[in-house]
């Protein structure tokens, strides 16, 4: 059986409620809550954590009062796809032009214009995707697998009802638990929310000269940073510690011991000179190893994928000659391609008038505006493949953003449009690029699900519209009051990503790159790479500031017994593995071992959710100038004997009824 006849979950046959006012009404609340969550969690470490599968669990959690139907669940989750998608293109992107000097804080209309426009371009490049990628393809779309299978074996037929369901409880507690912890971190100050040192070994001498030799060790203590790690595993988690230990146990102590240890700049000074020198090292040297290995790590990903994307591209091709609502088979309506290329069109002017504001320069504005478009159908036609292969949350966005980037800038360099202005239109580009390519794999993804259970992909779409709209309106104040608060690329908020673009755009139209170090990371990739370890993880490790691999490395430890205890009573620690969308969407009861793995989801999911919203809360106050402090200067004791609880709690949690079963 082909995908375009495929037997859905609910019939193709059969209407039921689906786009309700109940459903976009709570997607659009989980667009704006796992929106402001993600960018608080991306500025913050560098990373988002992929909504679909823990927007499917909150959105089933919120609306089982009401007792929605399967298709209004997917709806309400593709809401909390658009936010953690739209969130990531942001501040990935937009917080560069911070960095590079063209903005001194953010403006709030020019970047709600910017991810309405990428959302937008995101979704309708989408719709001819669709086809070419969910329903003409073997394309497995291992998370739009994996929300099939939570929502028919949790809401069932059409009601929630069933006594097979996942409760929300762990949900909030986790959410409590981060929120209440990171509140007194960051608001009362009761105990630190980073514990680290620098340690002198002694004295040496190299190149004729005697220096002192130092070691910099520590972790912050996040929940939210713990609960990614669970997520992401050991193995990735693992790769991530590599390049935290590459960068700050090896490279930076080599870096000093050669050079001795820098006075700190005026962005460190407040940690100390021993480490606030450290830092220094790190942030205009070593970090820029990493940002030679991400250049590498993502014309890598693309290289590898060459062949996959010519023959993506080929089915959008061949998909614009469909009309979507051509079909009487609901399952297979779309909205209108005419009207969906007619609006991509007519987005070409608006963009063009924002570049021509920025430059001044018609001609350059106008070429950029078309590659835009381009360019965001690229990124659209890539990230969609890439996640439909590995996953949304595997899925490299970042290197396909730092490809599109490298070429912009060099284009621009051609035209002669250098400088702060130059600059602008580039960051400016590769956002739009970044939100469209993220939001369309992830929209993929939850489409994929849709055609599983049943789902009309017309009203997908525009359940995603509201989604986009939403976050877009949202997500320039969330920066913007976080940037107030903490201070975009400080070690409250370093922004890791957007440090990354900005390195790029400054080392190629301001002339300024760190050459050597780019090698050095480019030569580090391709080490990686000829011996078959994931570049993009171990990169980020290297430009993470270390305290941050810690708790991301002891949260995938924590997975990694989690799994042991599951394959010792149950025979496998993983997830059920569907060859066949059939399987996905059999309904049958949750099985002790898949309650425990979507326990964990679910309390992981409330500890990132709760600390980051409580870091949007206490910016908030801290613009607001409310001071609730109780101690100037913090224990590191209470923190780190707390953090060892919810760690605990985190382990126990996912398993506690195979330990009291033996009792």
């Amino acid at each position: 059986m082909t995908r375009e006849n495929f037997n859905s979950f609910i019939p193709a046959e059969k209407t039921i409620p689906e786009l309700t006012t109940k459903a976009i009404l709570v997607g659009i609340f989980l667009a704006i809550v796992l929106g402001a969550a993600n960018a608080y969690l991306g500025l913050y470490a560098g990373m988002t954590v992929s909504a679909i599968i823990p927007g499917a669990v909150m959105a089933l959690a919120f609306m089982k009062p009401f007792k929605p139907t399967i298709l209004e669940v997917n709806i309400a989750t593709m809401g909390a796809s658009a936010g953690e998608c739209i969130a990531a293109g942001v501040i990935f992107t937009i917080p560069a032009l911070i960095l590079v000097g063209a903005w001194t804080e953010i403006h709030y209309l020019e970047t709600t214009f910017i991810a309405l426009i990428g959302g937008m371009l995101g979704v309708f490049w989408m719709v001819p995707l669709r086809r070419a990628l969910v329903v003409k393809t073997d394309l497995p779309f291992p998370e739009g697998i994996a929300v099939a299978a939570v929502l028919t074996t949790t809401v069932g037929g059409e009601q929630t009802d069933k006594k097979d369901r996942i409760s929300g409880v762990w949900l909030i507690i986790g959410a409590l638990t981060a929120a209440l912890f990171k509140f007194g971190q960051l608001s009362l100050n009761v105990f630190r929310d980073t514990i680290d040192g620098v340690i002198s070994i002694g004295k040496y001498a190299i190149f004729g000269k005697e220096n002192e030799a130092y070691f910099y060790a520590g972790t912050t203590t996040s929940p939210a940073l713990l609960a990614v790690g669970w997520i992401i595993g050991p193995r990735i988690s693992s790769y991530v510690l590599v390049g935290g230990l590459i960068g700050w146990v090896i490279i930076a102590p080599l870096l000093i011991l050669a050079t001795g240890l820098p006075a700190p700049s005026a962005e460190y000074a407040g940690l100390g000179d021993l480490v606030g020198g450290f830092y220094k090292v790190w942030g205009e040297q070593v970090r820029y190893i990493g940002v030679g290995s991400m250049l590498i790590g993502g014309l890598w990903a693309v290289y590898s994928i060459r062949t996959n994307l010519v023959d993506s591209v080929k089915e959008a091709v061949m998909g614009f000659r469909n009309q979507g609502t051509t079909t009487h088979r609901r399952t297979d309506q779309d909205l209108n391609y005419k009207l969906v290329f007619i609006a991509i069109g007519a987005m070409t002017i608006p963009i063009f008038v924002l570049y021509q504001i920025l430059s001044g320069i018609i001609g350059v504005s106008l070429i950029m505006a078309v590659l835009t478009i381009f360019l965001a159908f690229i990124a659209s036609a890539l990230a969609g493949y890439l996640t439909g292969l590995v996953g949304s949350s595997n899925c490299p966005i970042s290197g396909v953003t730092v490809t599109i980037l490298l070429i912009v800038s060099l284009l621009m360099l051609g035209l002669g449009a250098t400088g702060v202005q130059g600059m602008a239109i580039v960051i400016f580009i590769s956002a739009v690029v970044c939100i469209g390519g993220s939001i369309s794999g992830d929209l993929l993804q939850t489409m994929a699900s849709g055609q599983m259970i049943g789902a009309t992909p017309k009203k997908l779409q525009i359940s995603m519209m509201f989604g986009v709209v939403a976050i877009s309106a949202t997500v320039g104040i969330v920066i913007g009051v976080l940037h107030q608060a903490f201070t975009i690329g400080s070690t409250k908020l370093p922004a890791p990503q957007a440090f990354l673009m900005k390195g790029i755009v400054q080392g190629i139209l301001g002339g300024n790159m760190l050459w050597p170090y780019v090698v050095a990371g480019a030569v580090l990739a391709l080490i990686l790479i000829l011996i078959g370890l994931p570049v993009l993880p171990v990169a980020i490790g290297i430009y993470l500031p270390f305290t941050l691999s810690i708790p991301i490395f002891i949260g995938g430890g924590i997975r990694h017994l989690t799994d042991v205890v599951l394959k010792k009573r149950y025979g496998s620690a993983e997830d059920e593995e569907y060859n066949d969308w059939e399987l996905a969407i059999k309904q049958t009861g949750i099985t002790p071992k898949e309650k425990a793995i979507r326990t964990g989801l679910l309390f992981t999911a409330g500890l990132v959710a709760g600390e980051a919203l409580m870091g949007v809360v206490v910016a908030v106050l801290i613009v607001l100038g409310i001071q609730l402090a109780i101690f100037q200067t913090a224990p590191w004791w209470p923190g780190l004997l707390i953090f060892g609880f919810i760690a605990a709690l985190l382990a126990y949690i996912p398993i506690r009824e195979i330990i009291s079963q033996k009792k």
